[in-house]
């Protein structure tokens, strides 16, 4: 069976006594509505609700933050990268790839970590202050266990350097020693600095020997009585045979508040290029086990013979170097977490350890350093399930413990380019990778901007991908029309002819309701939406009765090949020609095509008085341009239209009869239209005699 989690965790909404009043809510996409209803839970009915208010609640705040916002910005090209990474690469050079898209990872996250912490300090408000704080811790655990996870599941350190992947990892984000060090030698006696044994002391719990062994030096000067001692400890310091560490590698803040614990500590800038250095070609480990055991050895006789009893300090450096379990516990403190005592214990016990071996020393750190007196947090139970190597349960934890989706979608990524997750399919129809993917998209869909991110991601997601893009671009308010053409492109990109359809006739009934006309027709044509280009079309026609010209003529003489899209359109592009025709004094031309209009039953029946009064001076032209067919064919349009007979189906005939405007009209209509038929007849039957 699947492991169930615990109850989840309860949101209060200020002002809702929702034991006393029933609530209503309505889920979108990333967002719910919750309002208070006017009935009480004992049946009673209220006429005004106790709280008139309706409440936003969104299901990720983060994508809100402006500098979070640079986190996703900054991710999503790296994201984008790692999915176009060749997948023919192997073995150390993909292997190699995959760590530098991890260490890109957290440079993104140490930076908003390093910004976050500036404007923390800047902030005036400490309700702000206190705000920023709490996000650095996050930020800072969030890059603990990315760290934590590259060493053990992208790098796969083997027995050896994975002392020194761990060392470095500790030192990372364990970085209070930095501030103190600089503190004690810039101090003008630092040997007797109040903080000197305790630098010392961190600084051998980190494995930092030769800066330990310089500071052992300055107390050997400073104090001839102790400088034996110190020479000898810093001969042991000097021979521990331990692969060479190059530098201390970086280190970071580890600040946890909330679900992770709270360290003292700030955020410390060191670059992540660091890494841990490789064992020397002629060196075995079995080599090592055996220098370090002999080693251990001399140690050991040295602190039985009491070499350094007059010293306490010493002596208790020289405990901590043979990795004494109570030694160790009474430098809690100064070790502040059990993973640095973990490591301490692993650099001075178990320098050879195997990963396999890892869970076990992880788990009785853990509870030694608790002791019983507090139980595992968040943070520990991610940490404890990474040393197991229970990769579905590091990321099932996180899950959990963070606040948005934005750590554990990019981990599961990576990790599944590692092939790590393949066989780990879900039981709603797609693999954990996916599944977060989409999470994560989906809520990127729920801001104004950062909806562009999400695109590629539910573009990287092969199963559900598609689906969920076309039901989260239809959300999209298209609050501007650049905005509407963003999403356009990225629809028309993806041949989502729907999506298209629906923006443009969206956009289309905005340009209407604003009187854009030429809009309104573009979008309808781009929709090929027949319907609404008619209902545009007719808008244009009536304009055009009401003041005697076309508006956007650009755009109605370039219609090609798209006026077929409609009836109506098709008569609105090709009577914009007529009037050309007639303005280039084609006249011939012209009323050929303003005939066709009215005989192919093309133009609306309550459009054909005007065509007919288009005709006059036509029909007044010096020179026939209507023969005499054709002006028959006019008196009979003339006829149907006056008579009141519909016309293929055409519902309502025209009743001109009681107007006395256009009865003079028609008048005057029949009068052109007899006078240019005698003229039409005399001028053929010359040319028949002729």
């Amino acid at each position: 069976m699947e492991e169930l989690d615990g109850e989840p965790v309860v949101t209060s909404i200020p002002g809702v006594n929702s034991k006393k009043k029933q609530m209503c809510f309505d889920w979108g996409p990333g967002e719910m509505l919750v309002c208070e209803t006017s009935f009480s839970k004992q049946g009673k009915s209220e006429t005004v609700p106790g709280c008139p208010f309706i409440f936003i609640i969104r299901k990720d705040i983060d994508v809100y933050s402006q500098i979070l916002r640079k986190l996703f910005n900054e991710s999503h090209g790296i994201f984008v990268g790692l999915q176009r990474m060749e997948e023919d690469l192997t073995g150390k050079s993909r292997k190699a790839q995959l760590v530098r898209v991890s260490k890109n990872y957290r440079s993104v996250i140490r930076a908003c970590m390093e910004e976050m912490h500036q404007v923390a300090i800047a902030a005036k408000d400490p309700a702000s202050g206190h705000q920023f704080s709490s996000q650095i811790s996050i930020l800072s655990a969030m890059e603990l266990i990315w760290n934590l996870c590259e060493i053990l599941f992208i790098e796969v350190a083997p027995a050896g350097p994975l002392l020194l992947h761990l060392l470095d990892w500790v030192r990372l984000h364990v970085c209070e020693v930095d501030s103190l060090l600089a503190d004690v030698l810039g101090s003008e006696s630092p040997s007797r600095h109040e903080s000197f044994w305790k630098l010392v002391t961190i600084l051998v719990l980190q494995g930092r020997l030769d800066e330990a062994r310089q500071m052992l030096s300055k107390e050997a000067d400073a104090n001839p009585t102790s400088a034996g001692m110190c020479r000898t400890l810093g001969d042991l310091m000097r021979t521990m045979p331990i692969l060479s560490v190059c530098g201390s590698g970086p280190s970071a803040a580890s600040w946890e508040v909330g679900s992770f614990r709270k360290h003292a500590g700030s955020v410390c800038r060191r670059p992540l290029t660091a890494s841990a250095p490789q064992p020397g070609n002629t060196q075995t480990l079995t080599e090592l086990e055996l220098k370090w055991q002999h080693w251990h050895e001399e140690c050991e006789r040295h602190l039985q013979d009491g070499t350094f009893a007059p010293s306490p300090h010493l002596e208790s450096l020289c405990k901590i170097m043979l990795g004494d379990e109570a030694a160790l516990l009474e430098q809690k403190e100064l070790l502040s977490n059990w993973y640095h005592f973990l490591v301490t214990r692993l650099l001075y016990s178990h320098p050879t350890v195997k990963p396999i071996d890892l869970h076990f020393y992880a788990q009785s750190s853990l509870d030694l350093f608790l002791g019983g007196e507090s139980s595992p947090e968040p943070l520990d139970n991610i940490l404890m399930a990474a040393f197991e190597f229970d990769i579905h349960q590091v990321i099932k934890e996180c899950s959990i413990a963070l606040s948005n989706w934005w750590f554990v979608a990019h981990l599961t990524d990576l990790l599944d380019h590692c092939k790590l997750l393949q066989s780990h399919n879900l039981y709603f129809g797609s693999n954990m990778r996916e599944f977060l993917l989409l999470e994560y998209a989906s809520g990127l869909f729920a801001h104004h901007s950062l909806w562009q991110l999400g695109v590629d991601y539910f573009d990287h997601c092969p199963e559900l991908g598609r689906v969920s893009l076309e039901m989260h671009i239809e959300r999209i308010p298209l609050s501007t029309e650049q905005k509407a053409l963003k999403v356009l492109r990225i629809c028309e990109q993806r041949q989502m002819t729907e999506q298209v359809r629906s923006i443009c006739k969206i956009l289309a009934m905005k340009a209407v309701r604003n009187n854009r006309l030429g809009s309104a027709l573009s979008w309808s044509i781009r929709a090929k939406d027949a319907a609404f280009a008619t209902l545009v079309s007719d808008r244009f026609l009536r304009d055009y009765c009401e003041r005697g010209c076309f508006s956007d003529l650009d755009l109605i003489d370039n219609l090609g090949p798209a006026m077929m899209l409609s009836d109506r359109l098709t008569f609105l592009g090709k009577y914009r020609e007529f009037h050309r025709l007639y303005g280039d004094k084609r006249f011939v031309d012209a009323a050929s095509l303003l005939l066709s209009l009215m005989t192919s039953q093309i133009a609306p029946r309550s459009f054909w008085m005007t065509l007919l009064t288009d005709a006059l001076p036509l029909l007044e032209q010096k020179q026939v341009i209507f023969s005499a067919d054709q002006t028959y064919e006019l008196l009979r349009c003339l006829e149907d239209l006056t008579s009141g007979r519909p016309a293929h189906g055409e519902p309502d005939p025209l009743q001109l009869q009681d107007d006395d405007i256009e009865t003079t009209k028609v008048e005057m209509l029949r009068l052109s239209l007899a006078r240019n038929l005698a003229r039409a007849i005399v001028k053929e039957g010359s040319l028949e005699g002729s």
